[in-house]
């Protein structure tokens, strides 16, 4: 085996062991004194942001709505399980199709353009879903849907509490994760990154670039709303909040902050913005967007590829120099 491919198999292999204790740590969150509401906020947040990422870093497409996804999810879900009486686990199946659904519908009209005319498209479409759930009725308006309960789990496990809802919303991240992981990895996956390179060139090989993108987009609608629909029962309640265009500023924040292209990046931005909310909310509040504004102005002229396409780049130079 050659001194490049024993180095690959090495960096592999740590990977791997990086990955079991941030698992670890995860699952032991709640009981080494981490805020179980925090953290299952963040999670969700990381979800989302890994659904921006399959979007922008594995397929080249900068969406300007992706709350709209997210926070479409959450009412429904959050409707469908308070008003209709649905159970959590159908409440987040109903909630992802909704997001996919307006994804689909979104994506068909956004998908045949590109660069600042599609992020432009999802934009537009996204305060159309704003206004929708500012004036429907069965939203609350700027009150939003308070007192959403959690249920139980398949008639049996009682989400009230804390740590069965922190393990239930583990699991999900943890599943989407490798879904991610897997789908870029895929043939279906290495035409995306084809894509993304050079889409000509991606035409002129024989494939429908409309189609694969299109399939993309409502993949990471998808998730979005996933990620929205979790975030309502965890928190009790949906609002505005979740379908502002704001909110697809923060997701966009969060991708490059951590590593846009990476697996591990986003959710390290995610965490580190979640993070930085909740901390500096008591000691600075309405300055919080200032500082974050600032840290990201600060990322993106020292570490232009985020935090950990940074440090990849660096083991990367090392490699070669060895």
């Amino acid at each position: 085996m050659s001194a490049t491919a024993t180095s690959a198999v090495s960096l592999q292999r740590r990977a791997r062991l990086l990955w079991l204790i941030v698992l670890a740590v995860l699952l032991a969150a709640p009981f080494i004194g981490l805020y179980p509401v925090l953290m299952m906020k963040a999670l969700c947040f990381a979800i989302f942001a890994c659904a921006f990422n399959l979007l922008l870093g594995f397929t080249g497409l900068l969406s300007f709505g992706h709350a709209a996804f997210m926070g479409s999810a959450a009412y429904a879900t959050g409707w469908l399980v308070r008003s209709a009486g649905w159970s959590p686990e159908l409440g987040l199946v109903a909630g992802t199709a909704i997001a996919a659904l307006i994804g689909l519908l979104v994506g068909l009209i956004a998908i045949r353009r590109q660069g600042i005319y599609f992020a432009m498209i999802t934009l537009a479409m996204a305060q159309m879903v704003y206004f929708v759930c500012l004036q429907a009725p069965f939203t609350g308006g700027e009150d939003g849907l308070q007192g959403v309960p959690r249920g139980h789990l398949f008639g049996v496990v009682p989400l009230g509490h804390d740590i069965a809802m922190y393990f239930l919303v583990l699991a999900i991240f943890v599943g989407v994760f490798l879904g991610v992981i897997r789908i870029v990895h895929s043939p279906y996956g290495q035409v995306l990154k084809a894509i993304r390179e050079n889409e000509p060139r991606a035409v002129s090989l024989g494939y429908d670039v409309d189609k694969y993108k299109l399939l993309a987009f409502v993949l990471s609608t998808a998730i979005a709303g996933l990620a929205g629909a979790l975030k309502t029962l965890v928190l009790g309640f949906a609002t505005l909040s979740d379908v502002h265009w704001s909110l697809s500023g923060e997701v966009v924040l969060m991708t490059l902050l951590g590593g846009m292209g990476t697996f591990a990046g986003p959710v390290l931005g995610a965490f580190t913005i979640i993070g930085l909310q909740n901390f500096l909310a008591d000691r600075v509040g309405s300055w919080v967007t200032v500082i974050i504004g600032a840290i990201f102005v600060v990322c993106v002229v020292a570490f232009r590829r985020g935090f950990v396409g940074e440090l990849l780049a660096w083991q990367q130079r090392r490699r070669n120099a060895a």
